[in-house]
């Protein structure tokens, strides 16, 4: 039998192994190549740097002398070197004192060289003195032309490739003569052993090739034999097999079509449980919908009779009032206000649930929100005689971007639930900022505490809604368990993080780490004048020593004198120009010392003492602890200035000065809790109980200003405010939203509709004056500056 070379085993074999031979050449010669190159690119860093560490300290020095002959022999000696083509030094003031240069070589092969080490490499090396190491004298610049090293690197990929493709086929060659001896050759003898049989005889044996008794071929002529000998059974074997298949065939074809009518059946309940699971989902859509529903209603349903409630109560506050009268009112102002509080809660964790949540980017003094917050919560912290401390890194930027209502409200949460749940000891606030990415600052509030802590199995669970620690944490401090949720929604929401840390009767510590924009770095804080500041404090509390870091970073000098007031108090020295007292206690005792030494109280809300009796006691100034850095600052410097006629901080309050604005308003309480503002504040107001009767003032009467309610009878505050927009002589007025609908499509609904601000039901009177100085700038030049 003739076989063709190409189809014989053995040239097929040899192919394969060269095949497989070159591939495996190839490889490692590019695998040696690759590890060639690596060491080739690292090198001429080395090389480089190695030049750069000789001539580092030689090119400080020349720096320092100013030497320009020294540096122009210094990088001519650089030059030498046949990779280097530039070389320069220069100094701090970026003028070179010694510059050479030399063109880079050219080759053909130069276009392959610098795609893989790139044309050129640039060193440049701060130049310094042993003696004045913080001193940058200038620079040492080395300018590399990689074609050296790469030009000698290509020849030797070339060589490695070259070889190999060499040794594959000496090796090919090899092969084919060897395998056509030893197996080409007897398997086609064989071969024609095997196409001479031609009788059942001859078929019982097939002669083995000389040499191969013992190898492969060998054991091949033996199967071959035996099977030739089991052909008979076989065939007999193979019939009955083929009537065993055709039966389990028939067999196959009854299961398959069992199979295919369950299928069909699974498929036809599928589809059911399909319908069923749409027509659920566009009912939990259907009921989400209802409930953002309700809960806009609820929200200006609730937030109307708030407001009234609480105007009606800060009017009165504004009134004379005696002692009894103004707590009992305080009481139910504050309580108001929890209740303003758990319905923004609720709202937020709704506009969480359905995705509405916006977070604002607007610049914001981080610290000064922080003691803002911790100052509006001391009352609490007095009537428990818990101490709150506050304290603030020096190094936050004094501007950040951000969202401060959002960020207000975790703060605020956090601190109340330590005051609630501290009995005694202290709650302590720290802002520090942890790390700087540009102008991405990291910054990490702290509210720790020495309250009834937090069992360790009940940390998962405690950011969930609804949910707190124990039960009888619930019967015993109240809540309603939002405040956390909110916490961690909000923090999630701004890109931060919220930890907690708690030990069962020691208490704890929640951490909220937050990515901050950088907008403005400079400090926003005037220190007070440079005076020596006596500083009191009572052993074991803590705002003490945070007084004084604080002291200490306005460059004031200060001295502690830590007093145990059940023990005799030292006499203080007489060098200082101001004390700092932390009790009336400790003024009442050290009134009889040095009574001309201007005096500070820094003592809780409850403890502050009447004007009579603080002068009585040398005390000029009163803050409230803990001492927000501002209004710390003022108090010093106020204690070395006059006082202010009381006519000019009066005036200070009225804003107004006689501008006239309408009120459109339908509901009576609101109208009188906002014309008591706003006549407080220095305006004139007129009513209108709905939009038709505004257009008609508007026709009739020029106002600076309009206080727009949204929902009203006959015209709504939308479409009157559409109409304005739409006539010329009203376009330019002002436009502000009075509404409880909180909402943000509220909002967005008040833009749309022509309204130029918002102001959410219930609001203080500092929100209305506030809103007011922003969008009548007439009234903010007559107002009289602030000190």
């Amino acid at each position: 039998m003739d076989i063709r070379l190409t189809n014989r085993l053995s040239f097929k074999q040899a192919r394969l192994s060269v095949l497989v031979a070159f591939a495996l050449g190839i490889l490692l010669g590019l695998a040696q190549v690759v590890v060639d190159y690596r060491s080739e690119d690292a090198l001429i860093d080395q090389e480089v740097q190695a030049q750069i560490n000789v001539s580092l300290s030689p090119a400080a020095r020349i720096a320092y002398n100013i030497d320009a002959e020294l540096a122009l022999e210094l990088v001519n000696g650089l030059l030498e070197a046949p990779e280097v083509v530039r070389a320069e030094i220069i100094d701090n003031n970026g003028i070179a004192l010694a510059s050479v240069s030399r063109p880079m070589a050219s080759s053909r092969y130069r276009t392959v060289s610098d795609a893989l080490f790139g044309r050129r490499r640039d060193y440049s090396q701060p130049l310094y003195v042993e003696h004045a190491p913080n001193e940058l004298l200038g620079h040492l610049v080395i300018e590399v032309d990689t074609f050296y090293q790469g030009a000698s690197f290509l020849r030797r990929a070339g060589l490695t490739m070259l070889s190999g493709f060499v040794l594959s086929l000496v090796l090919s060659l090899v092969l084919m003569v060897l395998f056509y001896a030893m197996l080409t050759k007897p398997l086609v003898r064989l071969i024609n052993d095997l196409l001479d049989m031609r009788t059942e005889g001859e078929r019982s044996r097939l002669p083995c090739p000389y040499g191969h008794e013992r190898d492969e071929i060998g054991a091949l002529v033996e199967v071959i034999n035996r099977q030739l000998q089991s052909i008979d059974v076989n065939l007999r074997q193979k019939l009955r097999a083929e009537e065993r298949l055709r039966k389990y065939l028939e067999e196959l074809e009854s299961i398959v079509e069992t199979r295919t009518t369950e299928v069909q059946h699974s498929n036809a309940q599928l589809r059911e449980s399909n319908r069923e699971l749409e027509a659920s989902r566009e009912a939990a859509l259907d009921m989400a919908r209802a409930r953002s529903a309700f809960l806009a209603n609820m929200s200006h349903e609730i937030r109307t009779p708030i407001n009234g409630l609480l105007g009606m109560i800060g009017l009165t506050l504004d009134s004379r009032l005696n002692d009894e009268q103004r707590q009992q009112l305080s009481i139910a102002y504050d309580s108001g206000k929890v209740l303003v509080a758990l319905l923004n809660d609720i709202l937020d964790l709704s506009k969480f649930e359905a995705g509405k949540l916006q977070l604002e980017q607007i610049p914001f003094d981080l610290g000064a929100l922080l003691e803002d917050t911790a100052s509006l919560l001391s009352q609490n912290a007095g009537k428990q005689d818990i101490e709150l401390i506050c304290e603030i890194d020096p190094a936050v930027p004094g501007l950040l971007l951000g969202d401060p209502t959002r960020i207000r409200q975790i703060v605020s949460n956090l601190l109340s639930n330590a005051l609630k749940f501290t009995e005694q000891g202290y709650v302590a606030l720290h802002l520090q900022l942890t790390r700087e990415e540009g102008d991405l600052q990291h910054v990490c509030i702290t509210v720790s505490d020495t309250g009834i802590g937090i069992p360790a199995p009940a940390l998962d669970e405690i950011f969930s809604p609804f949910i707190q620690a124990d039960a009888q944490i619930s019967r015993r401090f109240g809540g309603t368990g939002l405040g956390l949720a909110l916490c961690k929604s909000l923090t999630d929401a701004m890109q931060g993080e919220l930890k907690v840390s708690s030990e069962t009767g020691r208490g704890s510590t929640f951490s909220v780490s937050l990515p901050l924009q950088r907008h403005d770095s400079a400090a926003r804080l005037q220190p007070p004048a440079m005076r020596k500041v006596l500083l009191w404090n009572r052993s074991g509390r803590l705002q003490g020593p945070i007084i004084e870091r604080l002291l200490h970073s306005w460059q004031m000098p200060c001295t502690t004198i830590d007093y145990d007031p059940a023990q005799p108090l030292p006499v203080a020295p007489a060098e200082y120009d101001l004390w700092l007292l932390d009790s009336p206690q400790l003024a009442e005792q050290l009134a009889e010392q040095q009574p001309g030494t201007p005096r500070l109280l820094l003592c809780n809300y409850g403890q502050q003492l009447d004007n009579q009796r603080a002068s009585a006691l040398h005390v000029r100034q009163q803050v409230a602890t803990p001492p927000p850095r501002n209004r710390l600052a003022r108090a010093i410097d106020a204690l070395f200035e006059q006082p202010q006629n009381s006519a000019d901080s009066d005036s200070k309050q009225a804003v107004g000065h006689g501008q006239r604005l309408l009120l459109v308003e339908d509901n009576a309480v609101n109208q009188m809790v906002a014309k008591g503002m706003l006549g407080r504040l220095g305006f004139e107001v007129d009513l209108a109980e709905h939009g038709e009767a505004a257009l008609g003032k508007l026709a009739d009467q020029d106002y600076a200003l309009v206080l727009m309610d949204c929902n009203m009878p006959v015209m709504d505050g939308y479409e009157t405010s559409r109409r304005m927009r739409a006539d010329p002589r009203w376009q330019t007025i002002p436009i502000i939203a009075l509404t409880a609908n909180a909402l943000q499509e509220d909002r967005q609904r008040c833009k749309d509709a022509g309204m130029d601000d918002y102001l959410a039901k219930p609001f203080k009177r500092e929100d209305l004056q506030a809103m007011l100085q922003r969008w009548l700038p007439a009234s903010d030049q007559h107002t009289t500056p602030s000190s």
